[in-house]
């Protein structure tokens, strides 16, 4: 595998495990971080020694706590629909991709990294693991495809409550609304993605693609992550949005004009 700049990469036993490595900054996903998962990815299902991949990471507190806030600031509209096509079209390659890829999430996974768990095809959770669309507190919406994958995880219904709100799901919730499908405690996190794979490993490769293939084609359409987009890069032309991030990066709670 090559060198990275915010990832760690190792492959053992066929498995290529992808670790996102800023653990000072909670492993959170700026653009430079979220090509580079999508360059591993890449070439991950490009090598013959890969079978499956997990994405993780670093440390036990975080999975990855969101995107990089600051890079946010100054955006246009332009410019803020740009850097969600960038990050979609990274989701949506893990998605399609013909090896099954695994999310062994280690604690916050919020608003992208929410996103970045959701495009992978199971989710793995430890027991300290927290969930959530955070967005709407910045003056956003999310912008990766959380608001299409979170409806087909949980439902119409609950996927608005939980975008609108802002609320945080633990993982044994995340569990029982269909988000999650596993949770165990952290030490054992990485060997029960280990087992699962392990036991796909024995099923015909070229079914297993078709299996994803399949899967992903169920009431496919680019027309809602299309919406996002354009809605994701609407919230940039707002004046919520340099209310809710000043709030964010001054740790202070926002004050939306309210209409």
């Amino acid at each position: 595998m090559n060198t990275y700049q915010n990832l760690k990469t190792t492959i053992e036993n066929g498995i290529c495990t992808i670790t996102i490595n800023r653990p000072d900054k909670m492993n959170a996903l700026n653009r430079e971080t979220v090509q580079e998962i999508g360059d591993a990815v890449k070439e991950a299902n490009e090598s013959k020694e890969v079978f499956s991949i997990i994405i993780t990471g670093e440390g036990p507190k975080a999975f990855a706590a969101g995107a990089d806030i600051k890079e946010f600031l100054g955006l246009t509209k332009e410019q803020g629909m740009a850097m969600a096509k960038a990050g979609q079209d990274v989701f949506l390659n893990i998605e399609n991709s013909p090896k099954p890829v695994i999310a062994a999430v280690n604690g916050f996974a919020l608003g992208g990294g929410c996103e970045l768990a959701m495009a992978c095809h199971l989710r793995i959770a430890s027991e300290n693991a927290k969930f959530g669309q955070p967005e709407v507190n910045l003056g956003l919406i999310p912008g990766y495809g959380g608001t299409q994958r979170l409806i087909r995880y949980v439902g119409r219904s609950k996927a608005l409550e939980l975008m609108m709100t802002a609320e945080m799901l633990n993982a044994h919730k995340a569990t029982e609304l269909g988000l999650v499908n596993h949770v165990v405690a952290q030490e054992s996190l990485h060997a029960k993605c280990v087992e699962i794979l392990n036991e796909i490993k024995s099923k015909s490769p070229f079914a297993i693609g078709a299996v994803i293939r399949a899967a992903n084609a169920y009431d496919e359409t680019s027309k809602g992550f299309d919406e996002e987009l354009t809605e994701f890069g609407k919230c940039f032309a707002s004046e919520e949005i340099k209310e809710g991030i000043s709030a964010f990066l001054e740790k202070r709670k926002p004050q939306f004009h309210k209409s």
